[in-house]
C-alpha cells in the first residue's frame, strides 16, 4: 500500500483551528443552520456531476438520478446528508476541509473580532460552512469518492473539531459525499423527523435537487381498530397478516418542493423564499441589500434572479477567483462566474442567469464573442444598472452601505466599460471638502448643485490616505474662495480619474497639476496683482532654481497657498506623484518626473529668504523648502541624512 492510502493523521490550518474553536463554542445562534449548509454543498456537487456528465455520460455510473439524503438514528446519535454528486479524490479533500484558500487566510485572520456577532457572518463570507457541523456535532465523519474513480479510490475523513483530523483511503461503492454528524448530547432535537423536515422546509425548499427523507408508516387507525375487533375464529393466517402490515415501514419522503425557484411566478414567491436562495446561492449568512427577478423575452429569452450583497466575499479583489453570477441553460447549472456574462467591475453581484438559447455543452470558448452571449450581458448588465439606480434613489441609506463595501470595485467599471461610462458616473459617491468627513456620500451631481455660478470646473485632489486628501496644501485657495474639491484617496482613483475626463459638460480637474486657472473665479484685479508679485520676486526665483538645481522642473510663485511656505506642482499630463508612488510600489520602475516648485510670496519664510545672501544658509532653506513640500504631498525625501544635516545647520 502506497503512502496515499495509509490513514494518516493531519493537522489542520491554524485559521481553520480558530474556526473550530468559535464553531464549538457556539458561534450560531441559530444552530440548524448547519443542515441548510450541508444541504447547500450536497446541491452544489449535484450540480457540478450534471454539467461533467455532459461531456461523460459514464461518470453516472448508471445513477442518473440525482438527489440529497438526509437520514437520522436516534440510537446512534447520528444525523446524515448524502448526495449522489461529483465527490472528491484524496487531494481533493485536503484543500477543501483542511484549509481555507490561501488567497483567504491573512483576510480570515484580520477579520476575526473575538465577538461571536460579528464573526458569525464569516462564516459565510469565507465560503466555509461545512464547518458549521461542529456547532451540534462532537465528531463528524465524511465518506466520499469522486464520479469516475475506481471503487477503491474512497476517501474518509474524521474529526473531533480538536485541531487535527485523520485521512485514509477506502472502499466506496457509490459516488458522491456523506456527511455524518455525531451529535452532542444536548443537540438531541435534530434526531426528530418533523424537527428535520421543519428546517429543510424552512431554508431549502428551493433546492432543486429532490431532498429525501426516510419516514416510517404503519396501518391506518381504522384497520387497526378492525382487527382488535375481530373474533378469535377470524384470527388465522389473515390476521396473522394484518398485523404484519401493521409494522412500520421505511420509505423515502421528498421533504422539498424541488422546483427551481427562478422559474416560478414572481407572485407566487415571498421575500422569505428569495432570501433563503440568496443564502444557498451565494454562500451568505446575511440578508442581501436587494435583488431583481425579470423574465425578458425577444429575440432571445432568459431569466434573470440576481442580488446586490451587504458585505464583500473575502476573495473581492482576487482577480483569479470565478464566483459571482452562475449559468444555467434550461435549468443545468454549467459555470460560475463567467465574465462573459458580467463584467468584472460587477464581480460582486451573486444570483444566477437562465436561458435557452445556448447549447448544454457550452463551454467558456463558445461563450466568447458569442451573439447570444452579448446579448445577454448587455440585459443583465442593464438591468443591474437599473436596480442600483432605484436602491440610490430611493433607498439611499442602502446604496451607501453598498457604496462603502463595493464603490472602489463600481470605479473599474469607469476604466472598463466605456459604453456605461456617463450611467455609471451618476452613480459614483466620493467624500469632499463639503464636510471634509471620509464617508464617500457626495455624487456629482450633488457637487454640480452646489457650483458656483461662475465655476467651469470639478476640482480634485488625489492623496494615499484620506487625511493626506484632506491636509494638501493645495487646497488653500480652494476653502478661502469656498469652492468645493473632491478627496481621492481609494489606489483605484488614479486610473478612473484619468479614463473620467468631464460630468454633464463640466471638466474635471485637478488642482495638484498644470497652472491653477480659476477662471471667472479670478477677478481682473487679483490677476493683476500676480503679474506683479511675479515681477518682484523674480530674482528670488530664478536664484532658488539655481540653488536646487536639477531637482526640480521649475520655481514659480503660486496663488494655490494661503498658509503653507511652498507645494510640488506636475505638469498638466505629468503622472501624478501618488500615482507614481503606487506604481514604484508595485515593483514597477517608474522614471520619476521633475515638480515644479511653488512659493508663497506671502508667507515669512519665503520675505526671510529674499533677504538671504547666497550662501549655504540661503542654500540650506532652499532644500528644506523643497524637501517640505515634498513630504507634505506623502513623498519621501531621496537623502534624509542630508535633510537632517542641513535643519541642523540652521538650528
Amino acid at each position: 500500500m502506497s503512502d496515499t492510502t495509509q490513514k494518516e493523521t493531519r493537522a489542520f490550518q491554524t485559521e481553520v483551528r480558530q474556526l473550530l474553536d468559535l464553531m464549538i463554542h457556539s458561534l450560531y445562534s441559530n444552530k440548524e443552520i448547519f443542515l441548510r449548509e450541508l444541504i447547500s454543498n450536497a446541491s452544489d456537487a449535484a450540480d457540478k456531476l450534471r454539467f461533467a456528465a455532459l461531456a461523460n455520460d459514464a461518470l453516472y455510473e448508471g445513477d442518473p438520478n440525482l438527489e440529497i439524503r438526509v437520514v437520522f438514528d436516534s440510537e446512534a446519535r447520528t444525523v446524515t446528508v448524502s448526495d449522489n454528486g461529483i465527490g472528491m479524490n484524496r487531494e481533493e479533500v485536503m484543500a477543501n476541509i483542511g484549509t481555507i484558500a490561501q488567497s483567504g487566510t491573512k483576510e480570515f485572520m484580520q477579520s476575526l473580532s473575538g465577538e461571536q456577532v460579528k464573526d458569525a457572518h464569516l462564516i459565510g463570507q469565507f465560503g466555509v460552512g461545512f464547518y458549521s457541523a461542529f456547532v451540534v456535532a462532537d465528531k463528524v465523519t465524511l465518506l466520499t469518492r469522486r464520479a469516475g474513480d475506481p471503487v477503491d479510490a474512497g476517501v474518509r475523513w474524521e474529526s473531533a473539531g480538536d485541531g487535527e483530523y485523520t485521512l485514509e483511503t477506502v472502499e466506496q461503492a457509490a459516488h458522491g459525499t456523506s456527511v455524518i454528524l455525531h451529535l452532542r448530547e444536548d443537540e438531541k432535537e435534530f434526531l426528530d423527523g418533523w424537527r428535520l423536515r421543519s428546517v429543510i422546509r424552512k431554508f431549502s425548499d428551493h433546492v432543486s435537487w429532490p431532498i429525501m427523507m426516510l419516514t416510517k408508516e404503519t396501518a391506518a387507525p381504522d384497520e387497526a381498530e378492525e382487527k382488535e375487533a375481530a373474533t378469535d375464529e377470524d384470527k388465522g393466517e389473515e390476521s396473522a397478516d394484518k398485523a404484519a402490515a401493521a409494522e412500520p415501514v421505511e420509505k423515502w419522503e421528498k421533504v422539498n418542493r424541488a422546483s427551481a425557484l427562478w422559474t416560478r411566478p414572481k407572485s407566487e414567491i415571498t421575500e422569505e423564499e428569495y432570501t433563503e436562495f440568496y443564502k444557498h446561492v451565494a454562500h451568505d449568512f446575511e440578508e442581501p441589500l436587494a435583488h431583481l427577478h425579470v423574465r425578458l423575452e425577444g429575440k432571445y429569452e432568459y431569466t434573470l434572479l440576481l442580488y446586490l450583497p451587504q458585505r464583500a466575499p473575502f476573495d473581492l479583489w482576487d482577480r483569479e477567483r470565478k464566483h459571482g453570477v452562475k449559468l444555467y441553460v434550461r435549468r443545468v447549472f454549467i459555470m460560475e462566474g463567467a465574465e462573459e456574462l458580467m463584467p468584472r467591475y460587477l464581480r460582486f453581484v451573486r444570483g444566477l442567469i437562465d436561458t435557452t438559447d445556448l447549447p448544454l455543452n457550452v463551454s467558456r470558448e463558445i461563450l466568447q464573442k458569442n451573439q447570444v452571449v452579448e446579448a445577454i450581458r448587455k440585459g443583465a448588465v442593464g438591468k443591474v444598472y437599473g436596480l442600483l439606480e432605484e436602491l440610490a434613489e430611493k433607498e439611499p441609506e442602502k446604496y451607501q452601505t453598498l457604496w462603502k463595501t463595493f464603490g472602489k470595485v463600481l470605479k473599474e467599471g469607469i476604466i472598463e466599460d466605456y459604453a456605461n461610462k456617463a450611467r455609471l458616473a451618476k452613480l459614483l459617491r466620493f467624500a469632499s471638502t463639503h464636510t471634509d468627513a471620509e464617508a464617500q456620500t457626495v455624487s456629482l451631481a450633488d457637487y454640480i448643485a452646489r457650483m458656483k455660478p461662475e465655476q467651469e470646473k470639478i476640482y480634485y485632489v488625489t492623496g494615499e490616505t484620506h487625511v493626506a486628501a484632506r491636509k494638501s496644501p493645495h487646497l488653500e485657495i480652494f476653502r478661502k474662495k469656498g469652492l468645493e474639491v473632491l478627496l481621492l484617496s481609494d489606489r483605484v482613483d488614479e486610473w478612473f480619474v484619468s479614463h473620467l475626463h468631464e460630468f454633464e459638460g463640466k471638466s474635471l480637474q485637478s488642482v495638484t497639476k498644470g497652472d491653477l486657472d480659476l477662471g471667472k473665479l479670478d477677478d481682473e484685479e487679483q490677476k493683476k496683482d500676480r503679474e506683479e508679485t511675479e515681477n518682484r520676486f523674480k530674482d528670488l526665483v530664478t536664484r532658488i532654481k539655481t540653488a536646487l538645481g536639477e531637482t526640480v522642473k521649475e520655481v514659480r510663485t503660486t496663488h494655490r497657498l494661503v498658509d503653507s511656505p511652498s507645494c510640488l506642482v506636475g505638469g498638466e499630463y505629468d503622472m501624478s506623484a501618488t500615482m507614481e508612488r503606487i506604481l514604484k510600489d508595485a515593483g514597477q520602475e517608474i522614471p520619476g518626473a521633475k515638480r515644479i516648485l511653488e512659493v508663497n510670496p506671502d508667507h515669512a519664510l519665503l520675505l526671510r529668504l529674499q533677504a538671504e545672501t547666497e550662501g549655504q544658509r540661503f542654500d540650506d532653506l532652499c532644500h528644506i523648502l523643497f524637501n517640505q513640500a515634498l513630504l507634505c504631498e506623502g513623498g519621501q525625501i531621496e537623502d534624509p541624512a542630508d535633510f537632517v544635516r542641513r535643519l541642523n545647520n540652521l538650528l
